[in-house]
């Protein structure tokens, strides 16, 4: 199959009916008799996968093809049968497969350790088993569609494609160390960026062990108002094409480069969205890059109520805390400290999470105390207070004053990237 790239031809986006059109278009000329749709999960609301994965659904089903729908949740917990009809319409909940990245993979084979030391310049040493779940090696399919958003990503760089498949579907393995690799090779030097080491890892992996599944890609470039998703392009296609297009255009619409380096930056995130410091922590990732040394970053964060996805990560970050890249590997290199290195999902999220001293970052909470925010290495506040002096329905995104100070105020850390062109420009 050709490629299929739709480009809006203005800042509205792309029409339901253009999508519709190019969806069918992918389905064109094919022989389905069972087909696996792996959409991310509702974490991933405004990639509008939820209406691709609609669209294909009741086209397929209505031929009299049978359906699997298996979103892609890495370590996230299950979609919920609100979360679903909001994103997925009115495909029925029970159509649901949910992906266990503990039990349900089947390992393909390994990216060796020489090639893994090659493109992280030595950094990384060991070799990465390559895992998925068993239904992407099902035979009976005769398509596995991966739709989702192309955007900024701390671990990978621009995320998607492959990752949706090694990381939204895969094993304990290759989601941990392929976390630590980005992590030890360093998210600045990546963010924004295509053919990262990580990126590297998920492209040997497709071609060494999936080469031969019938895969085709769906990826979108997105922003957002609101609830609203402005698809500003697809790129259907069942190779690597298709990617190196759609990051072209993200880079161009999910990278926001400021005219300096922020001494205050405000982030909201939506409560229906973001329930952990896991997730919320995207505030931080994504504004890392344009924070000014000494610089304040708050996040309002009315929903979160935990820290980690799921209980065992939960008590990692409890014990260890973001406290910076030194500290939580000096914590992951020792001996006793076997429950970090049995997760370097975890210990990767923790470098993540923390501004290395750099700039200070509040978590201003309603669902968990000040005290369990400021034992993990955040400063906390209440999200009351807080809301009131940078009142989300009051701010515009970008650089606003407030009593008289210049703070710069983003409404959702999931849809860009924020930086100073300079730093960008210069060699990763």
């Amino acid at each position: 199959m050709e490629d299929i790239y739709r480009i809006a031809g203005s800042s509205e986006g792309l029409t339901n009916e253009e999508i519709r059109e190019a969806v069918l278009q992918s389905l064109e000329g094919r022989d389905l008799h069972r087909v696996l749709i792996l959409p991310p999960d509702f974490t991933r609301f405004h990639s509008n996968a939820g209406l691709i994965t609609n669209i294909m659904y009741h086209a397929l089903t209505d031929a009299g093809v049978s359906v699997d729908i298996m979103p892609t949740l890495g370590t996230h917990v299950a979609v919920t049968k609100e979360q679903w009809e909001a994103m997925y319409g009115d495909i029925p909940y029970d159509c649901m497969i949910v992906h266990n990245w503990r039990t349900d993979v089947v390992k393909l084979g390994e990216v060796p350790a020489e090639y893994m030391s090659e493109i992280t310049e030595g950094l990384w040493t060991d070799p990465v088993a390559v895992e998925v779940n068993r239904r992407i090696m099902d035979e009976s399919y005769d398509l596995i569609v991966s739709p989702g958003q192309v955007v900024p990503h701390e671990v990978i760089g621009m995320s998607n494609h492959a990752k949706n498949l090694f990381v939204g579907a895969g094993g304990s393995e290759m989601i941990n160390k392929s976390h630590m690799v980005g992590a030890v090779y360093g998210m600045e030097r990546m963010m924004g960026r295509d053919y990262t080491p990580v990126r590297k890892l998920f492209d040997y992996g497709m071609e060494h062990f999936l080469a031969d599944r019938p895969l085709l890609f769906i990826l979108t470039v997105t922003t957002a108002e609101g609830s609203h998703i402005f698809t500003h392009g697809m790129f259907i296609g069942e190779g690597r094409s298709c990617l190196t297009e759609a990051v072209k255009l993200a880079q161009k619409k999910n990278i926001d480069f400021v005219e300096h380096g922020l001494k205050k930056c405000v982030v909201y995130l939506n409560p229906e969205e973001f329930h952990s410091t896991w997730l919320g922590n995207k505030a931080v990732y994504r504004t890392r890059m344009a924070m000014a040394d000494g610089g304040e970053l708050i996040i309002l964060a009315p929903g979160v109520e935990r820290f980690g996805e799921d209980d065992a990560v939960d008590a990692l970050i409890r014990k260890y805390g973001y406290r910076g890249r030194v500290k939580v590997l000096e914590d992951f290199r020792k001996p006793e400290n076997e429950d970090l290195r049995d997760n370097m999902g975890a210990a990767a999220h923790l470098i993540h999470g923390s501004s290395d001293g750099r700039f200070t970052i509040t978590y201003a909470v309603r669902d968990i105390t000040q005290e369990e925010i400021e034992g993990v290495g955040f400063a906390a506040a209440s999200y009351e207070e807080m809301s009131r002096i940078y009142d989300p329905e009051k701010l515009q995104y970008g650089y606003n004053t407030v009593n008289g100070e210049e703070i710069y105020y983003i409404p959702n850390p999931a849809l860009g990237l924020w930086i100073d062109r300079e730093r960008f420009n210069a060699e990763p």
